[in-house]
């Protein structure tokens, strides 16, 4: 080809690409900085970019531009989950360090899981509106595996650090060579080490796990004695031009970390309601906190069997980790299951959890109120915080702090994008941003629960029906089913069912048709039968066929039967009953 060709083929190329072209129109824009909304606006984004805003009526539309009619709806800028962790799978296993179960689930298989289903969390997060996460703690190997969805149009944009620096680290993670999660520091060279160690992976920034107390010492002078590691690992990320996050959940440890040039606070502060020179200290400084609220109701919900998922969480999260959460009920160390049982129901425990959430969430009205920046997040990945579908309950945990919603959009857009100072490409609907934008059918800011009703995902000028995100399989609607089952939540139940259902009992008993005949009859069951439980013994899967082999407890009786679910339409359309 000749250089004139070339350069033709080129121009004709980049014309094309140029004028790729998505009109929103008559939408309501949310202006999340300066808290309004604009009526009536027409929304130009061209390629991957918002290459104008303007009244509708001005508008003129060429005839091979793609419309989306915005009419009665609102457009958002996509959410940031500014905490999450893809090393951790959200479900039962997925931190041996806390609960031991690797005779169960060993640790490598579960090291495999969290790399094979990475695509899946992606999808989830912009099924649910995210755009944009930032892992605030991976592995080498989660570093390298992100530069795969650097150009995915189904992936939010990925911000990552690789291993937590840490001055405590569990044994259960040692010598895991790029799928260690953690670096542990002794001295001041270790830590200077550990970032140099890191930089060939190319994080985004450095996270720092601020651990005092662990070495018997109190925690305050635990966490002076590691100061001078931590100060040097600050300082060396940032020589680096690497800002850092660090955990910190005791005042002393972040109060410490922020007079020595920390960037980014990853969690509420939970052992004393702070006072008002450590707000200035946070604000003059221009830290960031990300509360992360709802993570430890997480582990306590899980280990005291206390689980009680929504109707959201039961259809839009991972239905294979969220079961697992609720494994408690079946396994067999019941001397291990029934320890943690007993110790995160006991009076102590509960007045325990309930005192911290109650300074964190007052501490996070002061620091609000107080004009520092909060940015939503979640801390994804750890025991019963499952990845996307639990951003809505941390939503609705810093709405009972007192913020209002419109102060919670802002932490879940623009301050999320300030963390790394990517404010002037996301985080707004502004021309020029990135075109990563959530279309929602009703108004979030009456009701904050309606940032789930989302009719269209725009993520890198991509228009995605958020329903079609995730592939419906067999498999999932048989677990979901049997998740809400267990939860006895009759709606829940029902969703993976086709409106005319049909029961047997094997091999062509009719027993009951259609989802009101079912919900007649398990509404009662799931009222009447308090520790109704089936444990899943085996499955297969053939084709639109799941054969599951259940263990059911009613009351005190125990039975063992085989349902074979046949699906059609990405719904179960006959069920069969082996007894």
């Amino acid at each position: 080809m000749t250089k004139k060709i070339l350069i033709a083929v080129l121009f004709i190329v980049s014309f094309f690409s140029l004028f790729a072209q998505t009109y929103i129109t008559n939408v309501t824009v949310a202006d999340v900085e300066k808290q309004k909304y604009i009526p009536n606006q027409t929304v130009i984004i061209t390629n991957d970019l918002i290459s104008n805003i303007q009244a509708s009526g001005k508008t003129k539309i060429p005839a091979n531009a793609i419309i989306i009619d915005g009419k009665d709806k609102y457009l958002f800028p996509g959410l940031t989950d500014a905490h999450i962790h893809f090393f951790q799978n959200g479900g039962l296993y997925t931190r041996p360090d806390v609960i031991d179960l690797r005779n169960k689930m060993p640790y490598n298989r579960e090291i495999e899981l969290s790399h094979q289903t990475m695509e899946d969390k992606l999808r989830r997060y912009l099924q649910n509106g995210i755009t944009n996460v930032i892992d605030v703690g991976a592995t080498n190997n989660f570093l390298k595996q992100k530069e795969v969805f650097k150009n995915a149009d189904y992936a939010p944009s990925i911000y990552m650090a690789g291993p937590l620096i840490t001055t405590y680290e569990p044994k259960v993670y040692e010598n895991l060579n790029d799928d260690e999660p953690f670096n542990l520091v002794n001295t001041i060279e270790d830590g200077i080490k550990m970032v140099q160690k890191q930089l060939p992976f190319h994080p985004d920034f450095i996270k720092i796990w601020y651990i005092a107390g662990r070495d018997g010492l109190d925690v305050e002078a635990s966490a002076r004695k590691n100061l001078p590691s931590v100060k040097a690992i600050i300082e060396e990320a940032h020589k680096n031009n690497l800002k850092v996050a660090v955990h910190t959940t005791q005042r002393i440890t972040a109060q410490l970390a922020v007079e020595n040039g920390s960037d980014y606070l990853v969690h509420s502060i939970d052992d004393e309601v702070i006072k008002d020179d450590f707000v200035q200290l946070l604000k003059r400084k221009k830290i960031i906190l990300c509360p992360t609220l709802i993570v430890y109701d997480g582990y306590s919900n899980t280990f005291g069997q206390n689980n009680n998922f929504s109707n959201y969480e039961l259809i839009k999260a991972d239905p294979f980790q969220l079961g697992s959460l609720l494994d408690l009920k079946h396994l067999s160390d019941t001397l291990l299951i029934n320890r943690y049982k007993k110790r995160f129901n006991s009076e102590e425990a509960v007045e325990k959890g309930n005192k911290a959430n109650a300074i964190c969430l007052e501490n996070l009205k002061k620091l609000s109120d107080g004009g520092v920046l909060i940015a939503t997040g979640t801390d994804a990945g750890n025991i019963g915080t499952l990845h996307a579908s639990s951003y809505l309950a941390e939503l609705k945990a810093m709405q009972k702090s007192g913020m209002d919603n419109w102060q919670i959009i802002q932490a879940s857009t623009i301050n999320g994008a300030k963390i790394l100072n990517k404010e002037s490409d996301f985080g707004t609907i502004t021309v020029g941003k990135k075109a990563n934008l959530i279309l929602l059918n009703a108004n979030p800011i009456e009701t904050i629960e309606n940032i789930t009703k989302i009719s269209r995902v725009i993520n890198r000028g991509v228009v995605f029906n958020p329903e079609t995100l995730i592939e419906e399989t067999p498999t999932a609607l048989a677990q979901r089913q049997l998740n809400a089952y267990n939860c006895r939540n009759t709606d829940a139940f029902l969703e993976p069912y086709a409106d005319d259902v049909e029961i047997y009992t094997y091999p062509d008993k009719l027993i009951s048709k259609g989802k009101e005949d079912m919900r007649k009859s398990y509404s009662k069951k799931f009222d009447n039968t308090p520790n109704l439980h089936c444990e899943l013994l085996g499955r297969i899967v053939q084709g639109n066929i799941v054969i599951d082999k259940e263990r059911v407890q009613f009351a005190d009786k125990i039975i063992e039967a085989v349902a074979i679910y046949e699906v059609e339409n990405n719904k179960i359309k006959k069920v069969y009953f082996v007894r």
